[in-house]
């Protein structure tokens, strides 16, 4: 027997966009350093009034990813804007997004391939402002 698609329903598909806003409106925090812990899943569902792992498990069936994995992603996207877009040192955009340094290092090595300071170094052309 073949196995149907899966289509998401009305309420999965309004999860994962509250779940989106909820993260972007955290990332944002994040990059003005209007935040000092990141949150985990447990404090999303929490703003969503439901239970963790219906969270995960919700977006997991409806984009095919961890809610780990989606957050990953926003963050190091929100690393490179910060590190490309400003003249910040690499430690204190680490502080920002409340990473040790040397743990902000490995984490944007493991996603990007390089350091974050080589990082910088290959997008020196980029245009940089004072966040």
């Amino acid at each position: 027997m073949k196995d149907l698609p899966h289509i998401a329903s009305a309420r999965q598909e309004e999860i994962v966009q509250l779940y989106l806003a909820e993260l972007d409106k955290h990332m944002n925090e994040l990059k003005l350093g209007q935040s000092e812990k990141t949150l985990e899943i447990k404090d999303f569902a929490e703003k969503l009034f439901i239970h963790p792992t219906h969270l995960s498990n919700t977006l997991h069936e409806v984009l095919g990813k961890s809610p780990c994995d989606i957050y990953e992603e926003k963050l190091i996207s929100i690393a490179k804007e910060l590190i490309v877009s400003t003249k910040k040192p690499i430690g204190h955009i680490a502080e920002i997004l409340t990473f040790d340094p040397s743990n902000f290092t490995k984490f944007f090595k493991s996603y990007a391939g390089v350091t974050p300071k080589k990082f910088r170094e290959m997008n020196r052309n980029t245009e940089v402002t004072t966040i």
